[in-house]
């Protein structure tokens, strides 16, 4: 494997997401102010992050626009409402889930979106409808990547031939997600290391989406940086879906490229984060999403769990194991 430098020098390749919109959005139903939102895009612009991911292009048939915050639809009004023609080095991001995005209708040229990235999120059993997806954004003009999600549940054979196929796709670049946050860094080196094989193979770039489940997001994350990936999602205080993500604070901390800066987002995290906890919106770390994560299942019983305040953990997890 090429050299990845080491703790006190830095790989100008690396590319690190902003994701709280988007997976912090799964929290709050993307019922983020607008306030919020501008002050978060001119965080992370003065942080110099490289992507913000402002949340979902979700398809208004499927999903009530009145019960959920404007994120969830991405529309480009809003979009643009924040960012204008978005000045910047940091480009715009937005994820399109398979099978819940009208992406033919909603996604149109790049010429007249302020997107400049679609990330296509998909089950591996479903990858030829997701390369359908990716090509019609790159046809439309976007850079593309494409979530393989869950895939802690996939056989080793489903993932080389998923990532064959996307090989051979126009998708830009692939990510390795561990939706259930059960991954320990010694597994994950050896995905990273697959996914990279498929990635120099192809040309494509390989990222990092990791959850905390076990405490493990930011450990998992810069074991795959050391591996060569270059891309890595990051929250703001690890807000995310449960568990929460890698927290973008501590991603910043680490890398040691001076474009990084660590103050801007300590600044957002007083003036915005704890008064969102104040409100009552919970998430992060707990037994109960250690236990999904240990037993790789879906975190969906672990935040009903949650929402219900319930602190029976043996019951829990005797239920878990039973199932």
């Amino acid at each position: 494997m090429a050299e990845t430098g080491n703790l006190l020098s830095f790989r100008k390749s690396i590319r690190v997401v902003d994701a709280t919109l988007r997976d912090g959005g799964l929290v709050n139903n993307f019922e983020f102010t607008d306030e919020f939102v501008k002050e978060l895009y001119h965080t992370n612009v003065a942080a110099g992050v490289d992507f913000m991911e402002f949340g979902y292009k979700a398809d208004k048939d499927i999903f009530a626009e009145d019960k959920f915050g404007k994120w969830k639809f991405c529309k480009e009004d809003d979009i643009f409402a924040v960012v204008g023609d978005n000045q910047t080095g940091m480009k715009i991001a937005c994820m399109a889930d398979e099978g819940r995005t009208n992406y033919r209708r909603d996604i149109g040229e790049k010429a007249n979106s302020p997107v400049d990235m679609y990330r296509i999120a998909t089950y591996i059993t479903a990858i030829p409808s997701a390369i359908e997806m990716i090509e019609h954004c790159h046809k439309m003009g976007y850079q593309t990547a494409c979530n393989i999600m869950a895939v802690s549940t996939a056989t080793e054979k489903e993932i080389s031939i998923a990532l064959d196929m996307l090989g051979k796709s126009p998708v830009d670049g692939i990510y390795i997600v561990d939706s259930y946050g059960s991954f320990y860094p010694e597994e994950i080196r050896v995905l990273a290391d697959k996914y990279l094989e498929y990635g120099e193979k192809y040309g494509k770039f390989i990222g990092i989406h990791a959850h905390n489940n076990q405490n493990l997001a930011f450990a998992n994350s810069i074991e795959c940086i050391a591996r060569g990936v270059d891309y890595v999602d990051a929250t703001v205080s690890s807000m995310g879906r449960g568990a929460g993500n890698c927290a973008l604070e501590l991603m910043l901390g680490f890398l040691k490229n001076p474009s990084y800066k660590l103050l801007p987002v300590l600044k957002f995290i007083e003036k915005e984060m704890l008064p969102l906890k104040e409100q009552g919106v919970v998430w992060g770390y707990d037994v109960q999403y250690m236990l999904t994560g240990m037993l790789n299942r879906h975190p969906r019983a672990a935040i009903d769990f949650t929402a219900k305040k319930r602190t029976d953990y043996a019951e829990f997890f005797t239920d878990l194991i039973d199932r």
